[in-house]
């Protein structure tokens, strides 16, 4: 089992920068697929980000690409999403999640677990 929960969320203006953490307890996160989702209100979740065990590989929406960086940060057991150029399409609340397999995956179903969620909005 292993908990995940996401911090760095907040208001803010559009062109700004957010940085996203997403911390573990119970597992180290080097062994485990993650990625970042998002869900705006009335829309469904969808795919943003993810990344694989050893951080090689990696996968963006085409909304966020070139503006979102995954990254982990093994010292510290984390998983990282930089944003910048941030606009107000991308406020939702953001959901990081892992599954203890290789390879990456865009799709919710390759994930078997999730955080809480981080707000991020962002103003025009």
């Amino acid at each position: 089992q292993v908990q995940l929960v996401e911090s760095g969320g907040g208001l803010v203006q559009a062109g700004d920068s957010l940085r996203l953490s997403c911390a573990a307890s119970g597992r180290t996160l080097s062994t485990f697929r993650m990625g970042w989702f998002r869900q705006a209100p009335t829309k469904e979740r969808e795919f943003v980000a993810a990344i694989s065990r050893n951080g090689g590989t990696t996968s963006y929406a085409d909304s966020v690409k070139g503006r979102f960086t995954i990254s982990r940060d093994t010292a510290k057991n984390t998983m990282v999403l930089q944003m910048k150029n941030l606009k107000p399409e991308d406020t939702a609340v953001y959901y990081c999640a892992a599954s203890p397999v290789g390879g990456i995956s865009i799709m919710m179903t390759g994930y078997d677990y999730w955080g809480q969620g981080t707000q991020v909005t962002v103003s025009s």
